[in-house]
């Protein structure tokens, strides 16, 4: 391929609306370009990418067992609503109407989908298990689209799907999927961690996700959407929607022996408390009030030294979506007592209306201070039990959010850190949530009918692709790993007037492609410093140039990682550039035949 071909048309600036790094650097370097809010044209480059990508899965999932199908982004409302989640994706997903008034869903994920496959056409279990997966565009209709290919309303993905008769062979499909996905980003240049996440609407009761850690040793660009906790002493990794800790030691006994009503006029805030009425953020009780779902008021209580988690709490009640509740809802339930709301003494319409939820934290607390609905004013001395405290509906739960320093609940000695991380992948066990729903069921050896036990898996082809670019990049542009990277190669003559340099130019150009290497010679008639700069915001790999050398048979050679460029000769150029290629592939060990 030459330039003067190339649609790659790259730009100097970043785009305004673009607020992370690999969107910054896929719209400069010519890789996408907006159509709509969250909704891209693929050019060229990018679609190389893509289908790189696409290729590794497909490759190790075929390896690994899995059978190609493709199913229809256009699913019918009805196989939605056999499952139950029709109602619950909400607003998530988007919805058309056939001109007979009959409704469909743009596929987010395909479960239902597979599931019906199943239930035509997997009868018996001699026919188990079979994991079945496509790459196929996806849909979401994201509230506020952002971080270009990281959070847009269309994007691909490869989405797998297996079918069980027993746990146990879900548990060894379930491995078989974990050491696959590592296979498949190790061979993209990748390195991810598992680490264990929140279901979300696919459900089930055992999932993990794979990140991507941007930020890698200290005084590295940190970059990323997710927080990943981790341990210092131990495997233990979770995001940090799924994160737990061992609950902080400290003295939760207030300095107020018995109840009394304090005034504490312009203190809303725990920080104000702690700041001008020396009260001990421990020692405080901590009140918040979200909606779930639009339409559930839900009070959650903490610790005034800690925060909520919002998803756990969200799962807490298998909610779908949660906010805070704005001051008129607030004014409406309670009063107009924002910032001195408390479950104390609460209307009985409120109390008929509003869920009370507790984080195991506040069990603990004596003597503590609160807020009672009015302005200006906190209760301290408060105890559990004492008249016009009400009792939360849910006690003990995890409503925490880990802290940097917490010790780890899974091996009791290390401490969590925290990264930055973008997913790349999930796995998930789904047990019998959509069989069930569905009535999709087998004939087992005995001759009964029973539901299929099932797990679902899915990588991010484009997230993935965006993922090397947040991982792998400098002030320069993106430094593509070489298994995915658009071409290997680009040759650049400084001078395409220079007949020595175009010839030798040309000469490597074509022993490159004849050997089958991927390289692109830039042909354009530009001054050697645009040349440069576009290869390297492009993120060729390999850039070699014909230039005063040129005449002596000698080229620079200059890899897009490092910052120090080589003289070779013509003759040794070929054997080094395939030397780079195959240094580039990860060792890996041949998988193990699927588990059965």
């Amino acid at each position: 391929m030459r330039m003067t071909q190339l649609l790659a048309p790259t730009l100097r600036e970043n785009p305004a609306d673009a607020e992370v790094v690999s969107h910054q650097l896929l719209v400069r370097a010519g890789y996408i370009r907006r159509l709509a809010n969250g909704v891209y044209n693929y050019l060229p480059l990018m679609w190389r990418v893509l289908r790189k990508v696409e290729q590794i899965v497909r490759e190790e999932m075929d390896r690994a067992g899995a059978q190609e199908l493709l199913m229809p982004i256009l699913q019918p409302a009805e196989v939605w609503q056999a499952s139950g989640r029709w109602d619950v994706y909400g607003e998530l997903m988007m919805r058309v109407k056939d001109r007979h008034g009959r409704e469909y869903g743009l596929a987010p994920t395909a479960e239902e989908v597979i599931t019906d496959i199943a239930t035509k056409e997997v009868r018996s279990y001699r026919q188990l298990p079979v994991n079945l997966y496509q790459i196929q565009t996806k849909y979401r209709d994201e509230i506020r689209p952002r971080f270009g290919l990281l959070r847009g309303r269309e994007f691909i993905m490869k989405d797998a799907y297996s079918f069980h008769s027993s746990q146990d062979c879900l548990d060894r499909e379930y491995q078989n999927m974990a050491e696959t996905y590592t296979r498949i980003f190790e061979r993209c240049g990748l390195e991810t961690r598992q680490v264990r996440s929140d279901s979300g609407a696919i459900g089930g009761s055992v999932s993990h996700e794979y990140m991507v850690l941007t930020r890698i040793a200290p005084g590295e660009q940190e970059s990323g959407e997710n927080d990943v906790f981790f341990c210092d002493s131990c495997d233990y990794a979770a995001n940090a929607e799924r994160a737990e800790s061992i609950l902080p030691e400290a003295n939760t006994t207030g300095d107020h022996a018995e109840s009394t009503v304090l005034d504490t006029p312009n203190a809303s805030t725990i920080e104000a408390l702690e700041r001008k009425f020396q009260l001990r953020p421990e020692t405080i009780l901590k009140t918040l009030i979200y909606i779930i779902d639009e339409k559930m008021p839900v009070m959650a209580l903490i610790r005034g030294d800690l925060a909520v988690e919002e998803i756990k709490l969200l799962n807490a009640f298998a909610g779908n979506e949660i906010r805070m509740a704005t001051e008129e809802e607030i004014i409406e339930l309670i009063g107009d007592v924002k910032g001195y709301v408390g479950p104390y003494n609460l209307r009985a319409e409120t109390l008929q209306k509003l869920k009370i939820i507790a984080d195991r934290s506040v069990s603990g607390l004596k003597n503590f201070v609160m807020a009672i609905n009015e302005r200006g004013k906190h209760l301290v001395g408060a105890n559990w039990g004492d008249a016009h405290l009400h009792e939360p509906q849910i006690k003990d739960a995890d409503l925490r959010l880990a802290k940097i320093g917490d010790a780890c609940a899974e091996c009791k000695t290390g401490k969590l850190d925290m990264t930055r991380g973008i997913e790349v992948g999930n796995i998930f066990q789904l047990g019998t949530k959509y069989s069930g729903s569905m009535n999709a069921t087998y004939t087992d050896e005995d001759g009964s009918e029973k539901p299929f036990i099932m797990g679902c898996y899915g990588i991010g082809v484009s997230r993935t692709a965006a993922a090397a670019i947040e991982r792998f990049h400098d002030k320069a542009g993106i430094i593509w790993p070489m298994a995915i990277a658009p071409y290997q190669v680009i040759v650049v003559p400084v001078n395409v007037t220079d007949d020595t340099q175009m010839t030798l130019a040309q000469r490597l150009y074509d022993q490159l492609r004849t050997a089958g290497v991927e390289v692109v010679m830039d042909d354009r008639d530009e001054r050697a410093g645009v040349k440069f700069k576009d290869a390297d915001l492009i993120g060729f790999p390999i850039r070699i140039t014909a230039g005063k050398k040129a005449a002596e048979g000698l080229l620079e050679v200059k890899l897009r990682d490092q910052d120090q460029a080589m003289d070779l000769p013509e003759a040794e150029v070929l054997a080094f550039v395939q030397r780079q290629i195959q240094e580039w592939r990860p060792a890996l060990k041949d998988p193990q035949p699927a588990a059965v």
